[in-house]
Protein backbone atom coordinates (compact mmCIF):
# COMPACT_ATOMS: atom_id res chain seq x y z
CA UNK A 1 0.00 0.00 0.00
CA UNK A 2 1.35 3.46 -1.29
CA UNK A 3 -1.14 5.55 1.26
CA UNK A 4 -0.43 7.37 4.57
CA UNK A 5 0.03 4.97 7.25
CA UNK A 6 -1.03 5.86 10.98
CA UNK A 7 0.58 3.74 13.78
CA UNK A 8 -1.58 2.64 16.65
CA UNK A 9 -0.43 1.19 20.18
CA UNK A 10 -2.23 -1.51 21.86
CA UNK A 11 -3.13 -2.41 25.37
CA UNK A 12 -3.81 -5.58 27.27
CA UNK A 13 -6.29 -4.72 29.82
CA UNK A 14 -5.91 -8.23 31.29
CA UNK A 15 -8.82 -10.09 29.85
CA UNK A 16 -6.66 -12.72 27.80
CA UNK A 17 -10.67 -13.92 26.29
CA UNK A 18 -11.88 -10.67 25.46
CA UNK A 19 -14.31 -10.93 22.67
CA UNK A 20 -15.42 -8.13 19.99
CA UNK A 21 -16.48 -5.48 21.17
CA UNK A 22 -19.64 -3.20 19.83
CA UNK A 23 -19.90 0.52 20.63
CA UNK A 24 -18.97 0.18 24.39
CA UNK A 25 -16.32 2.95 24.69
CA UNK A 26 -16.81 6.44 25.48
CA UNK A 27 -14.60 9.60 27.07
CA UNK A 28 -15.92 11.03 30.68
CA UNK A 29 -15.50 14.26 31.91
CA UNK A 30 -12.61 12.93 34.53
CA UNK A 31 -10.58 12.76 31.34
CA UNK A 32 -10.58 8.57 31.56
CA UNK A 33 -12.01 6.45 28.68
CA UNK A 34 -14.52 3.64 29.80
CA UNK A 35 -15.13 0.36 27.99
CA UNK A 36 -16.22 -2.60 28.50
CA UNK A 37 -13.80 -5.98 26.76
CA UNK A 38 -16.59 -8.11 25.81
CA UNK A 39 -17.21 -12.36 26.88
CA UNK A 40 -18.40 -15.22 25.23
CA UNK A 41 -17.95 -17.66 28.64
CA UNK A 42 -21.06 -18.85 30.50
CA UNK A 43 -19.16 -18.01 33.88
CA UNK A 44 -17.35 -14.98 32.94
CA UNK A 45 -19.06 -11.24 32.52
CA UNK A 46 -18.26 -8.56 30.79
CA UNK A 47 -15.35 -6.92 31.76
CA UNK A 48 -15.14 -3.48 32.79
CA UNK A 49 -12.25 -1.11 32.59
CA UNK A 50 -10.95 2.87 32.45
CA UNK A 51 -7.72 4.28 30.39
CA UNK A 52 -6.14 7.44 31.83
CA UNK A 53 -3.90 9.25 29.53
CA UNK A 54 -2.49 11.07 32.28
CA UNK A 55 -1.11 7.90 33.63
CA UNK A 56 -1.13 5.49 30.05
CA UNK A 57 -2.44 2.72 32.51
CA UNK A 58 -5.48 0.84 32.18
CA UNK A 59 -7.42 -0.54 35.22
CA UNK A 60 -10.12 -2.59 36.23
CA UNK A 61 -13.29 -1.98 37.32
CA UNK A 62 -16.01 -4.89 37.32
CA UNK A 63 -16.83 -7.61 36.33
CA UNK A 64 -20.50 -6.49 35.22
CA UNK A 65 -22.38 -9.72 36.53
CA UNK A 66 -20.66 -10.11 39.97
CA UNK A 67 -20.71 -6.06 40.10
CA UNK A 68 -24.69 -7.32 39.42
CA UNK A 69 -25.05 -9.63 42.19
CA UNK A 70 -25.87 -12.03 39.05
CA UNK A 71 -22.07 -14.28 39.35
CA UNK A 72 -22.99 -15.69 42.92
CA UNK A 73 -26.58 -16.69 41.54
CA UNK A 74 -25.02 -18.52 38.65
CA UNK A 75 -27.19 -16.62 35.89
CA UNK A 76 -25.55 -16.68 32.23
CA UNK A 77 -23.82 -13.32 32.75
CA UNK A 78 -24.05 -9.98 31.70
CA UNK A 79 -21.35 -10.72 28.88
CA UNK A 80 -21.50 -7.46 27.00
CA UNK A 81 -22.03 -3.91 26.68
CA UNK A 82 -23.21 -3.12 22.96
CA UNK A 83 -23.81 0.80 23.48
CA UNK A 84 -22.17 4.02 23.91
CA UNK A 85 -21.85 5.51 27.65
CA UNK A 86 -23.99 8.75 28.45
CA UNK A 87 -22.95 10.91 31.03
CA UNK A 88 -25.14 13.30 33.47
CA UNK A 89 -24.82 14.36 36.55
CA UNK A 90 -21.59 12.55 37.31
CA UNK A 91 -22.95 9.37 35.84
CA UNK A 92 -22.45 7.12 33.50
CA UNK A 93 -25.32 5.44 31.80
CA UNK A 94 -25.12 2.46 29.87
CA UNK A 95 -27.06 -1.11 29.35
CA UNK A 96 -25.22 -4.46 29.06
CA UNK A 97 -25.92 -7.50 26.74
CA UNK A 98 -25.92 -11.10 26.51
CA UNK A 99 -22.76 -12.64 25.51
CA UNK A 100 -22.68 -16.53 25.81
CA UNK A 101 -25.01 -17.81 23.00
CA UNK A 102 -26.63 -21.06 21.75
CA UNK A 103 -26.31 -22.15 18.32
CA UNK A 104 -29.68 -22.81 17.12
CA UNK A 105 -30.20 -23.65 13.03
CA UNK A 106 -26.82 -22.44 12.36
CA UNK A 107 -27.21 -19.03 13.78
CA UNK A 108 -26.45 -17.25 17.40
CA UNK A 109 -29.27 -17.32 19.79
CA UNK A 110 -29.99 -16.37 22.88
CA UNK A 111 -29.99 -19.42 24.78
CA UNK A 112 -32.94 -21.59 25.63
CA UNK A 113 -30.95 -23.84 27.82
CA UNK A 114 -28.77 -23.10 30.58
CA UNK A 115 -25.21 -24.72 31.24
CA UNK A 116 -25.70 -27.09 33.77
CA UNK A 117 -25.24 -25.14 37.29
CA UNK A 118 -26.35 -22.27 35.43
CA UNK A 119 -29.58 -20.27 34.76
CA UNK A 120 -30.85 -18.73 32.12
CA UNK A 121 -29.84 -14.84 31.14
CA UNK A 122 -32.10 -13.37 33.39
CA UNK A 123 -32.42 -9.66 30.38
CA UNK A 124 -29.88 -6.92 30.08
CA UNK A 125 -30.08 -3.97 32.84
CA UNK A 126 -29.99 -0.28 32.32
CA UNK A 127 -27.51 0.84 34.84
CA UNK A 128 -25.08 3.53 35.46
CA UNK A 129 -21.58 4.17 36.91
CA UNK A 130 -20.87 7.17 39.38
CA UNK A 131 -17.94 8.38 38.76
CA UNK A 132 -18.53 9.73 42.10
CA UNK A 133 -18.70 7.09 44.09
CA UNK A 134 -16.77 4.31 41.91
CA UNK A 135 -19.74 1.90 42.22
CA UNK A 136 -22.59 0.30 39.41
CA UNK A 137 -26.40 0.32 40.05
CA UNK A 138 -29.08 -1.06 38.14
CA UNK A 139 -32.10 0.66 37.19
CA UNK A 140 -34.10 -1.68 35.44
CA UNK A 141 -34.09 -4.91 33.33
CA UNK A 142 -34.91 -5.37 30.15
CA UNK A 143 -39.07 -7.82 29.37
CA UNK A 144 -38.19 -11.39 28.62
CA UNK A 145 -34.96 -12.49 29.28
CA UNK A 146 -33.69 -9.70 26.38
CA UNK A 147 -30.48 -8.23 26.01
CA UNK A 148 -30.22 -4.27 25.48
CA UNK A 149 -28.35 -3.91 21.59
CA UNK A 150 -29.53 -0.44 21.35
CA UNK A 151 -29.30 2.80 23.92
CA UNK A 152 -29.76 6.21 23.68
CA UNK A 153 -30.36 9.10 26.33
CA UNK A 154 -32.33 12.02 26.82
CA UNK A 155 -30.65 13.32 29.47
CA UNK A 156 -32.99 16.83 29.57
CA UNK A 157 -36.21 15.13 30.28
CA UNK A 158 -34.52 12.00 32.18
CA UNK A 159 -35.03 8.90 29.83
CA UNK A 160 -33.43 5.56 28.65
CA UNK A 161 -34.56 4.22 25.30
CA UNK A 162 -33.12 1.23 24.41
CA UNK A 163 -34.59 -1.73 21.68
CA UNK A 164 -33.69 -5.17 23.22
CA UNK A 165 -32.29 -8.45 21.60
CA UNK A 166 -33.58 -10.48 19.50
CA UNK A 167 -36.91 -9.77 19.58
CA UNK A 168 -36.47 -6.12 19.57
CA UNK A 169 -38.80 -4.52 21.92
CA UNK A 170 -38.63 -0.61 22.59
CA UNK A 171 -38.02 0.13 25.93
CA UNK A 172 -38.27 3.67 28.08
CA UNK A 173 -37.16 3.91 30.95
CA UNK A 174 -38.34 7.21 33.37
CA UNK A 175 -35.84 8.54 35.34
CA UNK A 176 -37.52 10.65 37.19
CA UNK A 177 -40.33 7.96 38.06
CA UNK A 178 -38.23 4.81 38.44
CA UNK A 179 -40.27 3.08 35.67
CA UNK A 180 -39.88 0.92 32.82
CA UNK A 181 -42.34 0.78 30.40
CA UNK A 182 -42.42 -1.96 27.07
CA UNK A 183 -43.74 -0.53 24.10
CA UNK A 184 -43.63 -3.57 22.30
CA UNK A 185 -41.84 -5.10 18.94
CA UNK A 186 -39.93 -2.56 16.63
CA UNK A 187 -40.26 -4.63 13.76
CA UNK A 188 -41.95 -8.19 13.21
CA UNK A 189 -39.94 -10.88 15.28
CA UNK A 190 -36.39 -8.74 15.30
CA UNK A 191 -34.03 -11.37 15.25
CA UNK A 192 -35.61 -13.86 17.01
CA UNK A 193 -37.76 -14.82 13.61
CA UNK A 194 -37.80 -16.79 10.54
CA UNK A 195 -35.39 -15.56 7.94
CA UNK A 196 -37.41 -15.52 4.62
CA UNK A 197 -40.52 -14.67 6.50
CA UNK A 198 -40.52 -12.46 10.08
CA UNK A 199 -36.21 -11.92 10.60
CA UNK A 200 -36.13 -8.78 10.77
CA UNK A 201 -32.84 -7.21 11.75
CA UNK A 202 -32.39 -4.73 14.23
CA UNK A 203 -31.57 -0.92 14.20
CA UNK A 204 -28.20 -0.44 16.37
CA UNK A 205 -27.90 3.42 17.04
CA UNK A 206 -31.31 5.99 17.95
CA UNK A 207 -31.13 9.54 18.72
CA UNK A 208 -33.19 11.96 20.53
CA UNK A 209 -34.35 15.31 19.24
CA UNK A 210 -33.20 17.87 21.45
CA UNK A 211 -36.10 20.27 20.96
CA UNK A 212 -39.21 17.78 22.00
CA UNK A 213 -37.71 14.86 23.25
CA UNK A 214 -38.69 12.39 20.30
CA UNK A 215 -36.35 9.43 19.68
CA UNK A 216 -36.12 7.80 16.52
CA UNK A 217 -34.94 4.49 14.92
CA UNK A 218 -35.11 2.87 11.83
CA UNK A 219 -36.18 -0.51 10.40
CA UNK A 220 -34.90 -3.20 8.02
CA UNK A 221 -37.53 -1.88 5.66
CA UNK A 222 -36.23 1.79 5.54
CA UNK A 223 -38.68 3.03 7.21
CA UNK A 224 -38.13 5.79 10.45
CA UNK A 225 -40.18 5.56 13.94
CA UNK A 226 -40.26 8.27 16.41
CA UNK A 227 -41.86 7.96 19.73
CA UNK A 228 -42.66 10.52 22.26
CA UNK A 229 -43.91 10.27 25.76
CA UNK A 230 -46.34 12.17 25.33
CA UNK A 231 -47.83 10.59 22.45
CA UNK A 232 -47.76 7.05 23.82
CA UNK A 233 -46.90 4.74 21.28
CA UNK A 234 -44.39 4.81 18.49
CA UNK A 235 -45.29 6.35 14.86
CA UNK A 236 -44.24 5.48 11.62
CA UNK A 237 -43.25 8.88 9.46
CA UNK A 238 -44.58 9.25 6.18
CA UNK A 239 -41.64 10.69 4.73
CA UNK A 240 -39.02 10.46 4.78
CA UNK A 241 -38.03 6.81 4.70
CA UNK A 242 -34.48 4.79 3.97
CA UNK A 243 -34.69 3.32 0.52
CA UNK A 244 -32.87 4.94 -1.12
CA UNK A 245 -30.88 4.03 -4.24
CA UNK A 246 -27.96 5.01 -3.68
CA UNK A 247 -27.88 2.65 -0.36
CA UNK A 248 -28.58 -0.20 -2.37
CA UNK A 249 -30.86 -2.73 -2.72
CA UNK A 250 -32.18 -5.73 -0.02
CA UNK A 251 -33.96 -8.52 0.91
CA UNK A 252 -35.31 -7.13 4.59
CA UNK A 253 -36.28 -10.88 5.59
CA UNK A 254 -32.57 -12.04 5.18
CA UNK A 255 -29.81 -11.35 7.46
CA UNK A 256 -25.89 -10.44 6.98
CA UNK A 257 -26.39 -6.44 6.34
CA UNK A 258 -28.37 -3.75 7.96
CA UNK A 259 -30.51 -3.73 5.70
CA UNK A 260 -32.13 -0.26 5.03
CA UNK A 261 -31.49 0.60 8.51
CA UNK A 262 -28.86 3.54 9.29
CA UNK A 263 -25.88 1.89 10.87
CA UNK A 264 -25.36 5.15 13.20
CA UNK A 265 -26.65 8.52 13.54
CA UNK A 266 -26.58 11.32 16.02
CA UNK A 267 -28.32 14.57 16.54
CA UNK A 268 -25.87 17.78 15.22
CA UNK A 269 -27.55 20.67 17.58
CA UNK A 270 -26.09 23.35 15.23
CA UNK A 271 -28.27 22.56 12.29
CA UNK A 272 -31.41 20.89 14.63
CA UNK A 273 -30.55 17.91 12.42
CA UNK A 274 -29.45 14.36 12.44
CA UNK A 275 -26.16 13.41 10.50
CA UNK A 276 -26.40 9.32 9.85
CA UNK A 277 -24.45 6.75 8.02
CA UNK A 278 -25.67 3.79 6.02
CA UNK A 279 -22.99 1.31 7.05
CA UNK A 280 -23.33 -1.08 3.53
CA UNK A 281 -22.99 1.67 1.02
CA UNK A 282 -21.18 4.45 3.40
CA UNK A 283 -23.08 7.15 2.59
CA UNK A 284 -23.70 10.10 4.76
CA UNK A 285 -26.87 11.60 5.04
CA UNK A 286 -28.48 14.60 6.80
CA UNK A 287 -32.02 13.86 8.32
CA UNK A 288 -34.73 16.84 8.79
CA UNK A 289 -37.40 15.51 11.20
CA UNK A 290 -39.49 18.54 10.86
CA UNK A 291 -39.12 18.86 7.12
CA UNK A 292 -39.19 15.22 6.70
CA UNK A 293 -36.41 15.18 4.38
CA UNK A 294 -32.86 13.08 3.63
CA UNK A 295 -30.14 14.34 1.52
CA UNK A 296 -27.21 12.61 0.80
CA UNK A 297 -23.77 14.58 1.96
CA UNK A 298 -21.13 12.34 1.09
CA UNK A 299 -20.00 8.82 0.96
CA UNK A 300 -17.45 8.99 3.61
CA UNK A 301 -15.93 5.15 2.76
CA UNK A 302 -12.09 4.98 2.30
CA UNK A 303 -10.46 5.98 -0.64
CA UNK A 304 -9.36 2.77 -1.44
CA UNK A 305 -12.93 2.04 -1.39
CA UNK A 306 -14.51 4.83 -3.11
CA UNK A 307 -11.54 3.88 -5.62
CA UNK A 308 -13.01 0.23 -6.07
CA UNK A 309 -16.69 1.11 -6.27
CA UNK A 310 -17.53 -1.76 -4.00
CA UNK A 311 -19.20 -1.94 -0.78
CA UNK A 312 -17.18 -2.34 2.48
CA UNK A 313 -16.88 -6.15 3.43
CA UNK A 314 -17.94 -5.74 6.75
CA UNK A 315 -21.57 -5.79 5.49
CA UNK A 316 -23.66 -4.37 8.22
CA UNK A 317 -21.27 -1.42 7.77
CA UNK A 318 -19.09 0.32 10.78
CA UNK A 319 -19.97 1.73 14.19
CA UNK A 320 -17.09 3.72 14.90
CA UNK A 321 -18.51 7.02 14.12
CA UNK A 322 -19.18 9.86 16.03
CA UNK A 323 -19.00 13.79 15.87
CA UNK A 324 -15.37 15.20 17.69
CA UNK A 325 -13.81 18.01 17.86
CA UNK A 326 -14.64 21.36 15.78
CA UNK A 327 -18.02 19.98 14.61
CA UNK A 328 -16.16 17.43 12.97
CA UNK A 329 -17.04 13.73 12.36
CA UNK A 330 -14.53 10.99 13.30
CA UNK A 331 -14.82 7.43 11.06
CA UNK A 332 -13.25 4.24 11.46
CA UNK A 333 -14.15 2.27 8.79
CA UNK A 334 -12.91 -0.45 6.18
CA UNK A 335 -10.59 -0.48 3.14
CA UNK A 336 -9.82 -3.56 0.48
CA UNK A 337 -7.10 -5.71 0.65
CA UNK A 338 -4.59 -6.06 -2.25
CA UNK A 339 -2.42 -8.94 -2.97
CA UNK A 340 -0.35 -8.95 -6.50
CA UNK A 341 -2.31 -6.31 -7.55
CA UNK A 342 -6.00 -7.33 -7.42
CA UNK A 343 -8.79 -6.84 -4.49
CA UNK A 344 -8.95 -9.71 -2.41
CA UNK A 345 -13.06 -10.50 -2.77
CA UNK A 346 -15.23 -11.79 0.36
CA UNK A 347 -18.12 -13.89 0.10
CA UNK A 348 -20.99 -13.17 -1.18
CA UNK A 349 -22.88 -15.04 1.45
CA UNK A 350 -22.40 -15.56 5.22
CA UNK A 351 -24.09 -17.55 7.73
CA UNK A 352 -24.04 -15.31 10.31
CA UNK A 353 -22.17 -12.39 11.75
CA UNK A 354 -21.14 -9.45 9.21
CA UNK A 355 -17.93 -10.21 8.10
CA UNK A 356 -17.30 -11.41 4.22
CA UNK A 357 -13.68 -11.01 3.91
CA UNK A 358 -10.74 -9.46 5.53
CA UNK A 359 -10.10 -5.42 5.37
CA UNK A 360 -7.46 -2.63 6.44
CA UNK A 361 -8.65 0.33 8.52
CA UNK A 362 -8.88 3.59 7.46
CA UNK A 363 -9.57 6.66 9.22
CA UNK A 364 -11.52 9.16 7.68
CA UNK A 365 -12.72 12.95 9.11
CA UNK A 366 -15.63 15.28 7.64
CA UNK A 367 -15.75 18.69 8.90
CA UNK A 368 -19.49 19.34 8.23
CA UNK A 369 -19.53 23.57 8.39
CA UNK A 370 -16.78 22.82 5.68
CA UNK A 371 -18.28 20.19 3.83
CA UNK A 372 -14.91 18.52 3.42
CA UNK A 373 -13.72 14.89 3.41
CA UNK A 374 -10.14 13.56 4.62
CA UNK A 375 -8.90 10.15 4.34
CA UNK A 376 -6.05 10.23 6.71
CA UNK A 377 -4.80 6.30 5.60
CA UNK A 378 -4.52 3.08 6.77
CA UNK A 379 -3.65 2.48 10.90
CA UNK A 380 -1.21 -0.40 11.27
CA UNK A 381 0.35 -1.75 14.39
CA UNK A 382 4.16 -1.36 15.31
CA UNK A 383 4.74 -4.90 13.90
CA UNK A 384 3.23 -4.54 10.48
CA UNK A 385 -0.14 -6.14 11.30
CA UNK A 386 -3.10 -4.04 11.49
CA UNK A 387 -6.36 -3.88 13.43
CA UNK A 388 -9.53 -5.47 12.89
CA UNK A 389 -13.31 -5.81 13.47
CA UNK A 390 -13.15 -2.63 14.87
CA UNK A 391 -17.02 -1.33 15.81
CA UNK A 392 -16.27 1.63 18.60
CA UNK A 393 -14.49 5.17 18.75
CA UNK A 394 -14.08 7.57 21.41
CA UNK A 395 -12.12 10.85 21.86
CA UNK A 396 -9.90 12.07 24.88
CA UNK A 397 -9.60 16.02 25.59
CA UNK A 398 -6.41 16.25 23.60
CA UNK A 399 -7.50 14.44 20.73
CA UNK A 400 -6.59 11.17 20.64
CA UNK A 401 -8.50 8.43 19.14
CA UNK A 402 -9.40 4.97 20.69
CA UNK A 403 -10.92 1.97 19.84
CA UNK A 404 -11.53 -2.13 20.62
CA UNK A 405 -9.84 -4.24 18.01
CA UNK A 406 -8.10 -7.36 17.61
CA UNK A 407 -4.59 -7.87 18.40
CA UNK A 408 -2.22 -11.13 18.99
CA UNK A 409 -1.43 -10.94 22.93
CA UNK A 410 1.48 -14.16 23.51
CA UNK A 411 0.15 -15.88 20.82
CA UNK A 412 -3.48 -15.44 21.14
CA UNK A 413 -5.73 -13.22 19.13
CA UNK A 414 -7.58 -10.95 21.56
CA UNK A 415 -10.17 -7.93 21.40
CA UNK A 416 -8.89 -4.67 23.68
CA UNK A 417 -7.93 -0.92 23.61
CA UNK A 418 -5.94 0.92 20.63
CA UNK A 419 -5.02 3.98 21.39
CA UNK A 420 -4.11 6.92 17.67
CA UNK A 421 -2.18 9.37 19.03
CA UNK A 422 -3.05 13.08 17.66
CA UNK A 423 0.00 13.98 16.66
CA UNK A 424 -0.11 10.99 14.06
CA UNK A 425 -3.79 12.64 12.56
Amino acid sequence: MNDPKIIAKCYYSGFADAHDTYNAISAASDGKIYYVLSSMKHEVGGQFYAYDPKTDKTEFIADLSEALGEKAEKYIPQGKSHVEFFEHDNKLYFATHVGYYEMIAGAECLPQNAPEGYKLYPGGHFLYYDLLEKKLVSLAIAPEGEGIITMTMDKERGHLYGITWPKGYLIDYDLNSKTLKNLGLVNCSGEFGERGIDYRVLCRSMFVDTRDGAVYYSTAEGDIFSYNPERKIPEKLEDPDLRIDYFGSYDYKDAGSMGYNWRKIFWYEPEHVAYGVHGNSGYLFRFDPRAGKIEIVERIVSEPSFKSGMYDLFSYGYLGYMLGPDNTIYYLTGAPVYKDGKRLKGVDKISKGAARGLEYLHLVTYHIPGKKYKDHGAIFYKDGTFPTYVNSIAIDQDGNIYTLARFVHEGKEIEDLIKISATDI
